[in-house]
């Protein structure tokens, strides 16, 4: 799949390349988006490089990762976000948020700019949010976007080595108001 670029009244979601590699390497120097995210700690230039060059491109190629950068009108980066193909019908979103641009929404706003993008043009009926329990940050950002927070699984995160338990949540075309490409059939309520 080639890469797609979204817009908003404040954002631009474009891929990354290596024009990009410099200002994804600064943002992540964040001691935060290292303790939080699974990416490598410390992260050195090659890193970055190995980002915008390599893991980015083959994503959209493959149509396996979807990877946006969230960037504001006037071009700098203020965060990073992820589609990640799960199974049939089912993404995973991760992002990151720049230390500068945190409590602004920008996250929030790119977050249902790029699922909603998933919903419509890709397919996908459910998108899931994970996040460590304890990344409180990220929990807020899925909650105000209308993911549904559908509780916690053991060590289901590996970071650094390191086996975590974290939050799980979904957000559904019709939590936005969309149809679904396959029918869903909810547990009937208890």
């Amino acid at each position: 799949m080639e890469p797609v670029t979204l817009t908003t009244d404040r954002l631009l979601l474009r891929t990354v390349g290596p024009d990009d590699t410099d200002a994804v390497y600064e943002a992540v120097q964040d001691p935060d988006i290292q303790r939080w995210t699974t990416i490598p700690s410390p992260y050195l230039p090659e890193h970055a490089l190995g980002f915008t060059e390599q893991l980015v491109p083959d994503g959209w190629a493959q149509a396996s990762m979807f990877t946006f950068g969230v960037f504001l009108t006037g071009g700098e980066l203020a965060g990073m976000l992820g589609l990640t193909m799960r199974s049939l019908g089912t993404a995973e979103v991760g992002y990151w948020a720049a230390k500068a641009h945190r409590g602004r929404g920008y996250v929030t706003e790119a977050t249902l700019t790029a699922c909603r993008w998933i919903f419509t043009a890709v397919g996908v009926d459910r998108v899931e949010w994970r996040a460590e329990v304890g990344n409180a940050a990220s929990r807020a950002v899925a909650e105000r976007a209308g993911f549904t927070i559908e509780g916690t699984l053991r060590s289901a995160i590996n970071n650094k080595g390191v086996r975590r338990d974290c939050w799980v949540g979904s957000l559904l075309p019709s939590d936005l108001g969309l149809p679904s490409t396959a029918p869903y059939l909810p547990a009937p309520a208890r």
